[in-house]
């Protein structure tokens, strides 16, 4: 079921995708970011300080659902592990980088819009979400899986 043109969120157009009946445009460098925050959400890499290459491997993966050639010492472990990377406790690895990928942008486009207020809460460093006129109580963001224990080590 196609979704209303104000509910899609564009920054750019060098990555366009679908995801649950949304379509999102994104600028190069805001999907690089949301791949890498997707990518430290899930405990696939323990922080955002990735070179040139890795950042390409975790966006090609994110974006195509494969590596084609790795680039980095990154790329290369996703590939040669992806048999136990793909699927952890039967969550798909590819699935979960453009759903947080999405959610972030749905999210941010909601505040950006006004059907969502953003609060941050200093003692647990999480953000919340509620709508403006207090309709509805906080949203709650579903919990993600982890891939900490796949984790990839430098």
């Amino acid at each position: 079921m196609p979704q209303e043109e104000h509910s899609n969120y564009a920054s750019g157009n060098d990555y366009v995708l679908e995801f649950l009946g949304y379509r999102f445009g994104f600028a190069a460098e805001d999907f690089r970011e949301r791949v890498i925050g997707a990518a430290v959400k899930l405990d696939l890499i323990a922080d955002n300080d990735l070179d040139e290459e890795e950042t390409q491997d975790l966006v090609e993966l994110a974006a195509d659902g494969l590596i084609e050639e790795p680039r980095s010492g990154l790329g290369q472990y996703l590939v040669r592990h992806w048999e136990r990377l793909s699927l952890n406790d039967g969550e798909s690895l590819v699935y979960w980088l453009r759903k947080l990928v999405f959610r972030g942008a749905y999210l941010d486009h909601r505040v950006k819009t006004g059907l969502l207020e953003v609060s941050f809460d200093e003692s647990t460093g999480d953000f919340g979400y509620a709508e403006p006129e207090g309709g509805r109580a906080l949203l709650e963001l579903a919990p993600n899986p982890s891939w900490r224990s796949l984790q990839f080590r430098r």
